[in-house]
């Protein structure tokens, strides 16, 4: 077993992965910058800028070793190159689909599926890597268990995208933790995996860029780029200082920021029957956070300086 992260690594790791979650936030709005490109297009394009940008990070970084030992582990290791690929498509969907559902009227159900993730974040960890699990996360994962109770006997389902998000992003963790690629050099390695997919949809129906594309549209997709190698390198930066359970709970910041987004950006609203679903687990993020504040208060005489 390896050891828990230390309080400085750990406080390092909350600070990366709150401003990756604010970035990510920033690049859903983005997307609304992007027309007429749709939500394939800009997936394509945010994916081959992503891979120079963060290739450059790696490189500041002094990280490209990580790179080469995955690379030395392909040629040693019989199936360790279907697991990246594999490694590479789960990515490679989540990328996608929050490109995609901004600008198709899904960002709301996005903003959901991250809302529950965090839930089956604490799941894994406790069944999977047998991380121990607090009374008040037991809290908030019943509380968030009912709302999903809930959604399903009004609503009758839980909309895919949502359920994409919250099923997939986990299998994706666990891959990275179980083949001991939870690296910068990992990201890069499944980002360039997917530069394939990417080149297609850039290119689909012949064009580059549509024919009635604003002047300052190749301006815009390289602010994309940047926003998300940032964004993506941060996050990736962050998860080795962070224990699972931890990693999925910080998730809840950027699902709420998302509504926001949703809400005042993309003109989208929440349907009365989905409100107690929301409320449910906007509770179980209030419980969240408390126990996040107690933690901190409890830490902050041994970190306080002189």
């Amino acid at each position: 077993m390896t050891a828990p992260p230390s309080p400085v690594n750990t406080s390092t790791g909350v600070l990366l992965n709150v401003a990756s979650s604010a970035l990510f936030a920033l690049m859903s709005a983005y997307t609304t910058l992007l027309r007429p490109l749709d939500g394939a297009a800009i997936y394509g394009w945010r994916m081959l800028l992503t891979v120079p940008a963060l290739t450059l990070l790696v490189l500041a970084m002094g990280r490209w070793h990580e790179i080469r030992q995955l690379a030395a582990r392909v040629r040693r290791e019989r199936f360790f190159w279907a697991q990246r690929v594999l490694s590479a498509t789960l990515l490679g969907a989540q990328l996608w689909l929050f490109m995609w559902a901004p600008v198709n009227g899904h960002g709301l159900d996005v903003s959901l599926g991250y809302f529950l993730l965090p839930i089956a974040m604490v799941a894994l960890g406790r069944l999977v890597f047998k991380e121990r699990i607090s009374r008040m996360q037991l809290l908030a994962g019943g509380l968030a268990l009912a709302g999903i109770v809930y959604q399903l006997a009004i609503v009758g389902t839980v909309s895919w995208p949502a359920l994409l998000v919250c099923l997939g992003y986990p299998g994706y963790l666990w891959l990275r933790r179980a083949t001991h690629t939870n690296t910068l050099g990992s990201l890069w390695l499944d980002m360039t995996l997917g530069l394939p997919v990417s080149v297609f949809f850039v290119l689909q129906g012949g064009y580059a860029l549509p024919a009635d594309a604003p002047p300052g549209l190749p301006w815009l997709i390289l602010g994309l780029g940047i926003i998300s190698a940032s964004a993506l390198g941060l996050q990736a930066l962050s998860a080795p200082k962070l224990n699972v359970t931890l990693f999925g709970l910080l998730i809840y910041v950027e699902p709420v920021l998302l509504v926001v987004v949703a809400a005042g950006v993309l003109g989208e609203s929440i349907a009365p029957a989905q409100w107690p679903t929301y409320l449910a687990i906007w509770m179980a993020v209030l419980v969240l956070v408390a126990e996040g504040g107690i933690a901190l208060a409890r830490h902050r005489p041994s970190s306080r300086l002189s």
